[in-house]
């Protein structure tokens, strides 16, 4: 993943600790779950709302080992603590718009 565009990441903490990065904007199939990011599996989908519900901000200390990760991968990661709700209902309607017709 080599780009020069800097994407917004979240990360969140799991009960049994593991660390996830939600790019809340990527959006990865059709039922709107966004990309996300974590050491074991690498790459995959997930419920963004869900992954807020089902657990907890993550301290920089202890996100820093996956922040490092991406890095190391080619993202440009901008951390932030939650959504921006307009830029979300946008990349939405982007979404629907070329996937939908709507």
């Amino acid at each position: 993943m080599k780009t020069n565009d800097a994407t917004t990441v979240i990360f969140r903490k799991f009960k049994e600790g593991d660390i996830i990065a939600l790019f809340p904007y990527e959006i990865d199939n059709y039922h709107g779950d966004c990309m996300s990011y974590m050491h074991v599996g690498q790459h995959s989908g997930a419920n963004y709302f869900g992954c807020i519900k089902g657990t907890k901000p993550a301290k920089k200390e202890e996100y820093q080992n996956l922040y490092n990760e991406l890095l190391s991968i080619g993202y440009k990661p901008e951390v932030k603590q939650k959504i921006n709700m307009r830029t979300y209902v946008k990349v939405m309607g982007i979404f629907h718009k070329k996937y939908f017709n709507i």
